[in-house]
């Protein structure tokens, strides 16, 4: 089984066993993701989600079971991911877990890899590569990301240094 990373259980929220997940997604199909009755993998061990919600950024599961906030502070802080059998993504789609492992190409034809895609909140994210050795940020934008998921590749468009 290959497990797709989600994000992490940040926090409870309540005293009902509602949790809290921060995710890694960049996609619009969190409905997919946290359908009610279908599962989420923690330390390798299946959790089947029984109720489903979006507050603020976060969005908000409660397991099957679990219906005390002290039933789930074992889980908090905790990495969560979910079988990729169970996720039906259009060819657009892309996870932050997928996209990391894409080959980095520039427009002047430099290679790379991407070290890591960081968050900076209101869903804006920027990515962190290693090309010629440096570290660079690149928003992770279409002016200056252009994707290819048939290929495994990430064109990106640098700005020449002031």
């Amino acid at each position: 089984m290959t497990k797709l990373y989600i994000g992490k259980i940040v926090n409870t929220h309540g005293i009902k066993g509602e949790l809290r997940i921060k995710d890694n997604l960049t996609i619009n199909q969190k409905n997919e993701i946290f359908k009610i009755g279908s599962n989420l993998i923690i330390d390798e061990k299946s959790y089947k989600i029984t109720s489903y919600r979006v507050h603020k950024d976060y969005d908000m599961v409660i397991f099957d079971g679990f219906n005390n906030i002290n039933d789930v502070l074992f889980l908090k802080g905790k990495k969560v991911y979910k079988s990729k059998d169970e996720i039906n993504l259009s060819n657009e789609d892309i996870l932050d877990s997928e996209l990391i492992t894409y080959k980095v190409i520039t427009t002047e034809g430099r290679g790379g890899k991407i070290l890591d895609i960081e968050e900076t909140g209101n869903n804006y994210k920027i990515l962190r590569l290693l090309i010629n050795n440096k570290e660079l940020l690149v928003p992770y934008h279409k002016d200056f990301v252009k994707v290819d998921s048939n290929k495994k590749e990430v064109l990106v468009r640098l700005l020449e240094e002031l």
